[in-house]
């Protein structure tokens, strides 16, 4: 995987309301979140999978944010902040080399990582960390853009997931997108 950054403006493009027409997210993560759930938000940039989680959590629940770009986290917090979600998120700044989570170990019970793990330097460390932070049984779910990523491209990533130790549950179907709903053993 080469490293290839979304830059940081463009994280309100990704947010505009108008995206929700091709890819809802309350729609894309409801049938996997449910109230009370810690989960986590691997890419996050502005929050457009962030804020409809942390809806999905409800008070009790708690979501983890994660973005390489400090403007991105900014953002983010603007907007959890007008929504009244707030509280319910945590919201940090990664490294390149780390999503730096390893205190989140076996305390997730969901994960997304959504158009991201192709912009990451080393996907294999970036996939272990998910994993690692997943409970037993946790579901994580990998979605990758088919403008931007290869069937065979995406097919390797899933490899690389499942020598790790995920096993596929299915894959979803989602606009524009390779996915795959995966699982710890």
């Amino acid at each position: 995987m080469s490293e290839r950054i979304c830059p940081w403006w463009l994280g309100y493009l990704l947010a505009a309301p108008v995206r929700k027409l091709a890819q809802n997210p309350a729609t894309i993560l409801s049938p996997y979140i449910k109230k009370g759930d810690t989960v986590l938000d691997a890419g996050s940039a502005m929050g457009f999978f962030s804020l409809p989680m942390a809806q999905l959590v409800g008070d009790a629940g708690r979501v983890i944010s994660i973005d390489l770009q400090q403007k991105m986290i900014n953002g983010l917090r603007r907007r959890a902040v007008r929504k009244g979600v707030e509280k319910r998120m945590e919201m940090r700044v990664c490294t390149t080399k780390s999503l730096c989570i390893d205190e989140l170990a076996d305390k997730v019970d969901f994960a997304l990582a959504f158009a991201v793990v192709h912009e990451v330097p080393d996907a294999a460390r970036f996939l272990r960390e998910i994993y690692s932070s997943l409970r037993n049984g946790g579901t994580f779910l990998l979605s990758e853009p088919t403008g931007h990523v290869t069937k065979e491209a995406f097919a390797n990533t899933i490899a690389i997931t499942r020598e790790i130790g995920f096993h596929e549950v299915s894959a979803p179907l989602i606009r524009r997108s390779h996915s795959a709903l995966l699982a710890k053993r």
